[in-house]
């Protein structure tokens, strides 16, 4: 293919030798240890993935490592899933055990294949997104200091389990559809510098950026007002007009979301659905998010059926169960009064305490 200025590099060009030779041909693969992927091709060729925890956000000292560590094992091929783990990729399996000695000598963490929980896809938080409700990053660390033996297989899961975590309700990350979700919310309606909005806010823009239709114009003010009613506190106005302010240390925190998968396994994708309408925004810890979610991990550990992810679980046993088991509180919040809501109610009148 010829080479361009512009687009991504062709694939073929950046794969170890071993998948390019046997692109296709794959014919199984399995999990000798915690962290460590063998694929067998149908000729018998074997290649090894090792897959170690990352943070989303990297230090440029931890991609030089990971590169070095990359160029003495693996000819320098290594890939980052969709989920932030790094995976070398080893080609020789004599370099296998030394490479895994070498990278619990320096630390790195083992783990994140099969069941168990894989690494946490979050968004951007307070480092760089304007309407951030919460530290995305500061809550993955929280959460991963209490849960990392279900990442390195020392405590075993039934199933697999995918947590996100989202620092507002727009959403960046995988939290529609991941089993356990934790998303930032506010929960005050955003103020208006009318002043500074008729001097360095776009109105035509501002007003678009609603997906509710809350904001409309004031032409007596040259600004915009806010129909409190129909605003759902996205905080995406505050992206487009920064005479906008939404934070508030008082009454922001954050939501947890359970049940959702991407899976087409045994049952169809599920949307995660509510499960915790608000928890404080607590840092530099968060102790009652971390709480929270460790208490719904461990729920589910200790009564799924093999192989049974979070939302089958709750599936099978009934919402009124699972809310009694994971001892949470079921509130007005719970009720779906979206529009379109109604496509997705439960109809049976078969309830499962």
């Amino acid at each position: 293919m010829a080479k361009t200025d512009f687009g991504p590099p062709d694939y073929r060009e950046l794969i170890p030798p071993v998948i390019k030779e046997n692109y296709g041909k794959w014919d199984y693969h399995a999990v000798p240890s915690p962290g460590v992927l063998k694929h067998v091709s149908d000729n018998g060729a074997v290649m090894h993935s090792v897959r170690v925890a990352s943070p989303r956000l990297v230090s440029s000292e931890f991609i030089l490592n990971i590169s070095d560590i990359a160029d003495k094992y693996c000819d320098g091929y290594l890939r980052f899933t969709t989920r932030n783990n790094v995976e070398f990729l080893v080609s020789d399996e004599k370099k296998l055990q030394p490479l895994i000695d070498e990278l619990k000598d320096k630390g790195y963490m083992l783990g994140g294949i099969g069941n168990g929980i894989s690494n946490v896809v979050h968004t951007q938080g307070w480092i760089h997104c304007k309407s951030a409700v919460t530290d995305a990053s500061g809550l993955v660390k929280n959460m991963m200091d209490e849960l990392y033996e279900y990442f390195t297989g020392e405590i075993k899961a039934p199933a697999r389990l995918r947590l996100a975590v989202a620092c507002c309700v727009n959403m960046c990350g995988a939290c529609h559809c991941s089993d356990i979700a934790i998303v930032g919310i506010h929960r005050t309606v955003p103020t208006i510098d009318h002043e500074l909005a008729s001097r360095i806010c776009e109105i035509p823009r501002t007003i678009a950026s609603c997906p509710t239709g809350a904001i409309r114009p004031n032409p007596k003010l040259k600004s915009i007002e806010i129909n409190a009613d129909r605003c759902m506190m996205c905080g995406n106005c505050v992206a487009v007009c920064p005479a906008l302010k939404i934070m508030d240390p008082v009454n922001d925190g954050v939501s947890i979301w359970v049940g959702g998968k991407l899976s087409n396994a045994r049952t169809k994708p599920m949307f995660s659905r509510l499960a915790i309408p608000y928890i404080p925004n607590n840092p530099p810890r968060w102790p009652e998010v971390t709480a929270a979610v460790k208490n719904l991990v461990q729920v589910w550990a200790a009564n799924a059926k093999q192989d049974e992810r979070m939302g089958e679980w709750i599936e099978r046993i009934g919402w009124e169960r699972f809310f009694q088991l994971s001892g949470l509180e079921f509130t007005d919040k719970h009720l779906d009064d979206f529009t379109h809501a109604t496509t997705t109610f439960r109809s049976t009148t078969q309830f499962k305490y």
